[in-house]
């Protein structure tokens, strides 16, 4: 499912107005990537239950030079060959694999194992990474941000289920019962079934697109 072309426009739009209001220091192209800014906003409210003014705070609250965000996802698999999910309590407890925005000033992979570690319970250790995927290339619903979206195939090394703020359940599926009601902004059917392709087959070269 490709992303619908006014939030190709409205991104685009913003990236400009973001770059040149990090750059700019004549007021008056101060004042035009402004007008840019404002009008990224107006088209994305236009096809969205959000206010332009709700979505110009979502961009001034991410000043400088406008680069994609990472999103960091766990492929944590058990001694059986069951694959660890966990319940976002913000999206209508559907499943997903643990993960989520990379921290600053901390590595992509212990991130990843952070967020196990705080969504689920488990502890875990990075055995490789499987996939970098840009988002709007997978299939995921629109979203304001470019992103792009890293897979760590992981092993468990420790800890017990445990709930967090974030989750509301944590579990282990095997590969025919993987969960229909998946968080889709999140986690999509086709990726599961590559991690468990990627853990079958430890030969697999890295998914990029």
């Amino acid at each position: 499912m490709d992303e619908p072309q006014w939030l190709l426009w409205s991104r685009q739009l913003q990236a400009i107005a973001q770059t040149g209001l990090t750059f700019a220091r004549d007021p008056f192209d101060i004042e035009r990537y402004e007008a840019i800014s404002a009008l990224a906003a107006e088209i994305m409210a236009s096809h969205t239950e959000t206010s332009a003014e709700a979505i110009a705070a979502l961009f001034r609250s991410d000043p400088g030079y406008p680069t994609p965000k990472i999103d960091v996802r766990a492929a944590v698999f058990d001694a059986q060959g069951r694959i660890l999910m966990v319940r976002e309590a913000t999206d209508g407890h559907r499943w997903t694999l643990p993960g989520g925005w990379a921290d600053v000033n901390i590595s992509t992979a212990d991130s990843t194992v952070k967020e196990v570690r705080e969504e689920s319970g488990y502890e875990a250790r990075i055995l490789r990474p499987v996939a970098i995927w840009d988002r709007a290339r997978q299939g995921h619903p629109p979203s304001p941000y470019s992103c792009l979206k890293m897979f760590y195939l992981c092993e468990l090394t420790g800890g017990a289920p445990t709930t967090s703020i974030e989750t509301s359940e944590v579990g282990w599926f095997a590969r025919d019962a993987i969960p229909a009601d998946l968080s889709l902004g999140r986690t999509l059917p086709h990726q599961v079934e590559r991690m468990f392709q990627h853990q079958a087959d430890p030969q697999l070269p890295i998914d990029y697109d």
